[in-house]
């Protein structure tokens, strides 16, 4: 094997693992110890931090540098990479021009094969419907906010609402951030508020962090134990104060099993086979109505009685729709 494609094996297998045995990399080079030490020292020289490590047999280690050497990586990787490059777009981090050149400098040294397999799924992406107002979240805020739920240290930050005017000056918020989530082009974090002594979510696009950062704080559990369930019940009304204003109980003639794909934030109950108890909400009690009646089955109210008045309402407008259409 050529001194260069070695080099390259030798690298590639390095970044597999944290810590290898120098007999296993002869081994799978098919080469001596001491080649293995001399391809090592030439890495060195390339700009690659090599660790020797100790132990009965000694071995390597690629640990970080200052520096960012060049990379190897396997066919389903950067395929991996171009997809997640392509979709950067939509991801509301501000980073839209920097992976437009990333994804330009990986097509440029893609060997053909791989070039043909990522053209085969290239795509664009779009906003949400209702989502353009999106406000990028800047790159150095997700930094700093990221290391703070990382670090789990108290972040401070100035944070814009909605409602706030321009002159309207706030002290800055103090809390525990817990998770970092992203939705729907958005960016948002979940933490423990220490001023009002509660969890709150905020939308990082707001955010402003102050440094330097806070004491470091033990970790809470988020209620029901996900952030991400959390965040999503949250903007389903599922959750907390955000609750729906509506919420009901049917039975449906339907097995739980054919009904948990499409229950949403609702929750299902099997019964016996055939049927089973589903608790869902909406914004309003005819919207509930409307929405139970995509089941496609006989449906059983269970209450509240504002729920029963809104199927009559929905049933009289279906059949008034019905006669127009026979006209």
């Amino acid at each position: 094997m050529a001194t260069t494609s070695r080099l390259l094996q030798l690298l590639s297998l390095l970044q597999t693992r944290r810590d290898w045995p120098g007999a296993v990399l002869a081994e799978r080079l098919e080469v001596s110890h001491r080649t293995v030490r001399r391809d090592v020292d030439r890495l060195r020289e390339l700009g690659y931090r090599i660790e020797a490590t100790m132990g009965p047999d000694g071995g390597y280690r690629l640990d970080a540098g200052s520096a960012l050497p060049p990379l190897l990586f396997d066919d389903d990787q950067v395929i991996a990479m171009t997809v997640a490059l392509q979709a950067a777009t939509a991801t509301g981090a501000g980073i839209e021009e920097a992976a437009l050149r990333a994804l330009t400098t990986i097509r440029q040294v893609m060997p053909s094969r791989l070039r043909h397999r990522m053209n085969a799924v290239e795509f664009a992406t779009l906003p949400r419907p209702g989502r353009a107002d999106i406000d990028a979240v800047s790159p150095d805020a997700l930094i700093a906010v990221s290391a703070a739920v990382r670090a789990r240290e108290v972040l401070r930050f100035d944070y814009a609402s909605e409602r706030q005017d321009a002159d309207d000056a706030r002290p800055p918020r103090r809390v525990e951030p817990h998770d970092l989530i992203a939705s729907d082009g958005r960016w948002y974090l979940v933490a423990w508020d220490l001023d009002v002594d509660d969890w709150r979510i905020f939308r990082a696009d707001r955010m402003s962090p102050r440094t330097p950062t806070g004491r470091r704080f033990p970790p809470r559990e988020v209620p029901g134990g996900d952030a991400r369930a959390y965040v999503a019940a949250r903007f389903k009304g599922s959750a907390g104060a955000d609750a729906w204003p509506c919420t009901g109980t049917v039975i449906l003639h339907l097995p739980a099993d054919a009904v948990r794909p499409f229950a949403g934030d609702g929750t299902v109950e099997a019964m016996d086979a055939d049927r089973c108890r589903y608790t869902s909400g909406s914004w309003s009690w005819v919207a509930l109505a409307a929405s139970l009646c995509r089941f496609d089955a006989e449906i059983e109210v269970v209450g509240p009685p504002e729920l029963t008045e809104a199927f009559g309402h929905v049933a009289a407008r279906t059949a008034a729709a019905a006669a127009t259409g026979a006209g």
